[in-house]
């Protein structure tokens, strides 16, 4: 496979930035990007965000991304028989395989997945000719004067979950999705609304002997059986549908034995698990807890292959963290279209680029103030340059998404969705 190490990233474009006339205390909480996804062929990336709005761009013949549609996915709720608000926010989205020329994908918020389809719609214009002598019979005539970009939900999948949706993800029969909360895995038919299955249920028949939640769930890229799911107690599941109609045997458990020694009260928090993902090829696991990252071989369940870790400088401000709610932030992560790399989020904006079979590393800003200059991490654990007490822990790149098939990669920091490309440099 190949390096990108003689690659250089630069800045490519941004989207979501206020008008200059603006100032930034125009920016409220619901325009912070809550999901990124690029669809299947990388031709289409959507976004969404706290207000429950997707923002679809779509990619042009120079690879620039240029706004194709927007739409209100959901609108904030109240549950009455518990009084609670359910948020309209956008926790994640999903293409599904596109198989003709419109456009499908998931979107949810914490309780209620859709199913939009969106197309280019034709608007039509019919007139009717008057007839001079009134005896000639006068057809209509139908003429297309203009179309515009349509989106419109063709199912709601709702009422299937009482905690938290934490994430969806499609199958590769493109015929059958999960979506996971705290406790249950629910498989469902994306032709089918009202009836899902439960595949995995760890509540517990008293709530007070509860110790773990579910944080992730994910689908194999191949093998349509097969998907796992992580946990607050750093472990990740293999489970295989083909062995019952409940997984709650799991078929494989990927976990690390902490060290006795250098446990504190915040260990339990630091090593819950905010994402998963399979590598394209299937072979590799690359999850995410709150200071590290992991790589696990599927052959291999005693240990990770490789373990970055991603702020050790942060180890001596978890008790700020903790009191200003940070510690609980969930950094998602994702590997190359090759495999060779990884992307993860951090604070002040900055994220990182790791090679997965080297020590290689890029840290960039997210940022076009200063485009191409992101700082090389030339040494591994190089962490030194950061100060951890002049981190503005408000700027955060909590999501990242790499293009299928291209070195592109899309961060999203507060409002703002920023793309980065590699190319080679000048010879």
């Amino acid at each position: 496979m190949s390096s990108l190490e003689p690659f250089e990233w630069k800045f490519s474009q941004v989207f979501g930035e206020p008008n200059p006339s603006k100032t930034p205390i125009d920016v409220t909480d619901v325009d912070i990007v809550s999901a990124i996804e690029f669809d299947e062929s990388g031709e289409y990336i959507a976004a969404g965000d706290r207000g429950g709005r997707v923002v679809i761009f779509k990619q042009n013949e120079n690879k620039k991304y240029k706004f194709y549609a927007e739409f209100q996915s959901h609108e904030p709720e109240f549950d009455y028989l518990k009084s609670l608000e359910i948020e309209e926010k956008i926790n994640k989205i999903k293409w599904c395989k596109q198989q003709n020329n419109s456009l499908y994908l998931l979107t949810t918020n914490d309780k209620t997945i859709k199913l939009w389809k969106v197309y280019n719609k034709k608007v039509r214009l019919v007139s009717t000719p008057s007839s001079s002598d009134g005896k000639k019979l006068a057809l209509p005539t139908v003429t297309v004067r203009d179309s515009k970009i349509e989106a419109v939900p063709r199912k709601i999948f709702s009422n299937a979950h009482a905690y938290h949706i934490n994430s969806i993800s499609l199958n590769s029969d493109a015929e059958t999705y999960i979506s996971s909360d705290d406790l249950r895995i629910n498989l469902w038919n994306l032709g089918i609304s009202d009836q899902s299955f439960n595949i995995v249920d760890i509540k517990p028949a008293n709530m007070e002997e509860l110790t773990e939640v579910i944080t992730s769930a994910e689908f194999h890229p191949h093998q349509c059986n097969v998907f796992m799911y992580s946990s607050s107690k750093g472990t990740i599941k293999l489970g295989d549908m083909r062995n019952a109609a409940l997984c709650d045997n799991h078929a494989k458990v990927f976990e690390e034995e902490e060290d006795p020694g250098s446990k504190s009260f915040f260990s339990e928090i630091i090593s819950s698990i905010s994402d998963i993902k399979f590598s394209r090829n299937g072979k590799y696991i690359l999850s995410r807890d709150y200071l590290t990252l992991k790589i696990w071989d599927l052959a291999m369940e005693s240990k990770p292959v490789r373990t970055i870790r991603i702020h050790d400088y942060l180890r001596s401000k978890l008790c700020d963290l903790y009191e200003n709610d940070c510690i609980f932030d969930k950094f998602e992560c994702n590997f190359s279209d090759t495999g060779d790399h990884v992307i993860t989020g951090s604070y002040n904006n900055l994220f990182h680029i790791y090679e997965t079979h080297g020590k290689g590393s890029t840290l960039l800003e997210a940022t076009k103030s200063s485009p191409g200059k992101g700082k090389k991490v030339l040494k591994k654990g190089r962490d030194d340059i950061i100060n951890p007490d002049n981190i503005d822990f408000g700027k955060k790149c909590l999501h990242v998404a790499w293009h299928p098939h291209d070195n592109l990669v899309a961060v999203g920091a507060s409002n703002n969705m920023f793309i980065f490309t590699a190319d080679k440099p000048p010879s």
